[in-house]
């Protein structure tokens, strides 16, 4: 997994606090071990300016054996030079001997100065950069931004991704957590990165590299968030935390039909209701055949939409709710508000009403008139090509009236007759032959 290479130039930043020198220095009593001392001091910040690192650990390294607490300026060089030092060796054992001195330098300052709040986010960003490959190490790093975040609140939100790509490879190469862990991490991942985005600082880049370590190991699927998570918040079903990680989750992994997103949708909703939420709550209700409980929800949403393809859309839905109601009247009424609102449910609205009269034959039926009787058809055929629909034209053409029983009855095509009944509508007389 790659980290952005911004986060591996925080070197500069991470360092930047390095000096050259600081008060209360603690120089030896006898007079030759001083003047050595003082000579090795100089030496080994000499060859630091010039950037001769590897000559650096030399004196240095007589400083920290002889004389660890003569001042904390060494631990705070030290740093620069053995990460120096470790840059410039080639030799890969040698190297990790000058990392391992990276990282006992720091130990042995946390001893002697007792203010890791200081150092220790430099520490583990140093940890990443040095042991991210290795299996053995990584838990040491991962323990050291945790104590970063521990001490301090928070750490750089550059580093924040370093911290959960290990958590990756910790996970990878040591199977260190259960899929729930993973999860709390990467939401306090996430809540680090909120914060810093809170002062002003961009982000997006970095959330966007969490998500996709998460994706990557593939710990969550449609089945965990039913099995594991779901049962959670079925013993807890006011845990608006839990409802909104298996909301998201579930958009995410696509895994819409189970039990816990509903249930996690129904909490979300009640407590913050969007027009997003409302709509797919009640859709679930009507894909389950309870269109009673989806209207109410539907109405809602209606209250919730900001605009007029919204409006159209959930009065057609409402419009399908009626008309399982058999309330038809009232589903012809949304049908039509969402053809007028959006044009583009034009061929939906009218063919659900060609369907609703094409369905009104025997509610309709007077028995008087044959060609009264079957006028709703010529209503219904007309529905069905304003939507475009050749073949429901075509079936509610099969109904109409016959020439002959129009001769019967003393009227003509092309006459005006009204369909009575609560379809009420007045049609053109046309024959099926």
């Amino acid at each position: 997994m790659k980290i952005k290479s911004t986060l591996l130039g925080l070197g500069a930043l991470l360092l930047s606090g390095l000096v050259q020198a600081q008060d209360g220095w603690n120089w030896p009593a006898d007079a030759a071990q001083e003047a050595k001392a003082r000579e090795l001091n100089a030496a080994y910040v000499d060859y630091m300016k010039s950037e001769q690192f590897v000559e650096a650990t030399k004196p240095l390294n007589w400083l920290l054996v002889n004389t660890p607490e003569l001042n904390e300026s060494l631990y705070i060089n030290g740093v620069s030079v053995y990460k120096g030092a470790a840059d410039k060796t080639a030799d890969a054992t040698q190297k990790l001997v000058y990392q391992d001195s990276v990282m006992a330098i720091y130990e042995k300052r946390g001893a002697l100065f007792n203010n890791a709040p200081k150092w220790i986010e430099n520490k583990a960003y140093f940890g990443y950069q040095f042991f991210k490959g290795d299996k053995t190490r990584i838990p040491g790093v991962i323990a050291d931004f945790e104590k970063a975040i521990e001490l301090n609140g928070t750490i750089n939100h550059q580093l924040v991704a370093a911290y959960f790509d290990l958590v990756y490879r910790n996970n990878a190469y040591n199977k260190a957590y259960t899929p729930e862990q993973v999860l709390a991490i990467y939401d306090k991942a996430n809540s680090l990165l909120d914060k810093a985005a809170a002062e002003g600082k961009d982000v997006t880049s970095s959330k966007s590299t969490l998500e996709t370590i998460l994706v990557n190991m593939e710990l969550i699927d449609c089945d965990f968030i039913e099995n594991t998570m779901g049962p959670k918040l079925a013993a807890d079903p006011t845990n608006e935390e839990l409802a909104s990680q298996i909301f998201k989750y579930s958009v995410q992994y696509k895994c819409y039909s189970s039990n816990s997103f509903l249930a996690a949708l129904e909490l979300i909703d009640s407590k913050n209701p969007t027009f997003a939420t409302s709509q797919v709550r009640a859709m679930r209700y009507m894909s389950a055949g309870d269109f009673e409980k989806a209207q109410p929800v539907l109405e809602k949403a209606l209250t919730l939409a900001e605009n007029n393809t919204q409006k159209a859309e959930i009065h057609m839905e409402l419009a399908k709710v009626h008309t399982q109601a058999g309330r038809k009247a009232q589903a012809r009424t949304f049908a039509k508000e969402a053809a007028g609102l959006d044009p583009a449910l034009t061929a939906s609205a009218y063919g659900l009403i060609g369907d609703l009269y094409m369905s009104s034959f025997n509610d309709c039926r007077g028995g008087d008139s044959r060609a009264k009787d079957y006028s709703v058809f010529i209503a219904a055929y007309n529905a069905y090509q304003r939507a475009g629909d050749s073949k429901g034209m075509g079936s509610a053409r099969s109904r109409f009236p016959s020439k002959e029983e129009l001769f019967t009855e003393g009227l003509q095509v092309g006459s005006s007759i009204s369909t009575g009944c609560w379809v009420g509508e007045s049609v053109t007389l046309a024959t099926r032959d």
